[in-house]
């Protein structure tokens, strides 16, 4: 059975920014990445207001734009990825390849379409819940991809995690 893939990203949204700040995704066997992104000079609004995001740790710890790219042409190629369908997750994989003029090796998707026996509603509301009986922070891209993980298990699309 070949096992869907996952993604979420976690991002900072201010009124003049828009950008990501770590990704995690799932692979072939079930088993997840996650990194902390760089972000590109282009993306900092120039007053430098970034609410909550300490831009040096991104800085210091982010993997460079063009080294998460080939990593997700090498892990994810010709696949639909899918997301929750809540975060503008297409916008910033847009961002992310647009950055380095590439295009995305993979299609981005709705969980919505993987998991057809429930509403996008449900699909939600089933999520958080995982996350919090498994106890996880919602805010962390890996969390989120495992919590998608563990609702495709319960739907029968994949074996034992």
């Amino acid at each position: 059975m070949s096992i869907p893939r996952f993604l979420d990203i976690e991002y900072c949204q201010t009124e003049d920014a828009l950008f990501p700040v770590a990704i995690a995704w799932s692979l072939a066997d079930g088993q997840m990445k996650t990194v902390v992104i760089t972000p590109e000079e282009s993306w900092l609004p120039e007053d430098g207001g970034l609410g909550d995001i300490d831009l040096l740790y991104l800085e210091e710890q982010g993997v460079p734009l063009l080294e998460l790219v080939q990593e997700l042409h090498q892990d994810l190629p010709d696949q639909t990825v899918y997301v929750d369908g809540i975060d503008p997750d297409e916008i910033l994989v847009d961002l992310i390849f647009s950055a380095v003029s590439q295009d995305a090796p993979f299609e981005v998707a709705p969980v919505s379409e993987l998991i057809s026996g429930l509403d996008s509603e449900a699909i939600e509301d089933r999520r958080r819940q995982l996350l919090f009986d498994e106890g996880l922070e919602p805010q962390l891209p890996e969390n989120g991809v495992y919590a998608l993980l563990l609702l495709a298990q319960e739907e029968g699309l994949l074996d034992d995690l």
